[in-house]
């Protein structure tokens, strides 16, 4: 392990030989800013004053030639190889409400939600907290990294949900889907994650989805429903997908549409949208409804990215307030 000082200041902590800079940053109680935790979005680069260190993925997308001549790293794939002194500016939005940890968990369920994203539980070694629209790593052995989930359920159980969306070629959600079996065991680090339900906000909710982005929408209206949240607001869910083969499980969408008179959902499709089911694309369909009240309400979204870039340009466009914004970035 090494002893990593904060510059220009007093502070500092220990980096254990299995960890980043950025997780054992958080794990002190650090508010080192960072966002999707896997080396694309480059929002806790940081600068080497002292020592010396190197990346767990050398092809980080948010890192270069250019950022390595200056002596710049990303937090959450830099390991240290000595004791560092790092530079890097503190912000209080991510100061984390629950210390991050990682925990065995073994598998005790897996529930199919649409034709390619199925609800995992896990059940952890001991009870842990998170925010609702928050993140975990999924860790398995034999390959290399932690992918990000968000869980879907609510926290302060042995018990955490993942609503993942298999993808073509991908290791981890390989594993998942086609290897491991109820009873397994695999290690999540977490919990992780800014863009979580804001239970002090007197607005109405605006919450967009698409593909797996579907578990964080999830947690955070199970969340604002456990909170009381719900009474006396409008709760407009939105969820985009390709064709009939990407819509929910009626269950869940009962389950959500059941929270309040108040809350309505509507599915979006953008290729098949016989029946009723509104065509299109998830974010059109939103703002066509939202219309001008849009400064009324806390938008919450995930999804593939090519959807987050047109919801943020949306946002910016209708002038939508920064601090109205939740979402974290996922490349």
């Amino acid at each position: 392990m090494h002893k990593i000082k904060i510059a220009g200041s007093d502070d500092e902590f220990i980096c254990m030989p299995d960890d980043t800079i950025l997780r054992a940053a958080l794990r002190a109680g650090h508010a080192m800013p960072y966002s999707c935790n896997v080396g694309s979005c480059g929002n806790c680069r940081f600068e080497l004053a002292e020592g010396t260190v190197h990346h767990a993925r050398e092809d980080s997308p948010a890192w270069g030639e250019r950022d390595l001549k200056r002596n710049r790293w990303l937090g959450c794939q830099a390991r240290p190889e000595t004791d560092c002194v790092i530079k890097f500016r503190s912000d209080a939005k991510y100061q984390p409400p629950f210390v991050p940890s990682r925990q065995s968990a073994k598998l005790v369920s897996k529930q199919s939600i649409t034709h390619d994203i199925a609800e995992f539980t896990f059940t952890l070694a001991a009870p842990a907290g998170f925010r609702p629209g928050q993140y975990a790593l999924v860790e398995i052995d034999g390959i290399d990294g932690g992918r990000a989930y968000s869980m879907s359920n609510l926290g302060g159980t042995d018990q955490w949900q993942f609503q993942i969306k298999k993808v073509p070629g991908g290791a981890v959600t390989s594993h998942l889907f086609d290897a491991i079996e109820i009873g397994d065991t695999i290690t999540i680090d977490g919990p992780y994650g800014s863009a979580y339900l804001q239970e002090n906000s007197p607005r109405n909710l605006l919450l967009i989805a698409g593909g797996s982005g579907l578990s964080p929408m999830v947690s955070i209206i199970r969340g604002a429903a456990a909170a009381g949240l719900l009474d006396g607001r409008q709760v407009n869910f939105f969820y985009g997908g390709r064709n009939q083969d990407d819509i929910p499980a009626s269950a869940l969408i009962d389950e959500i549409t059941g929270l309040g008179t108040n809350v309505d959902v509507q599915i979006v499709l953008s290729e098949d949208a016989s029946g009723t089911y509104q065509g299109g694309f998830v974010h059109d369909v939103a703002w066509a409804k939202i219309g001008d009240s849009i400064s009324d309400y806390d938008l919450y979204f995930a999804g593939p990215a090519v959807m987050a870039a047109a919801i943020q340009k949306r946002a910016y466009e209708t002038e939508l307030a920064q601090d109205q914004m939740f979402f974290d970035e996922f490349y």
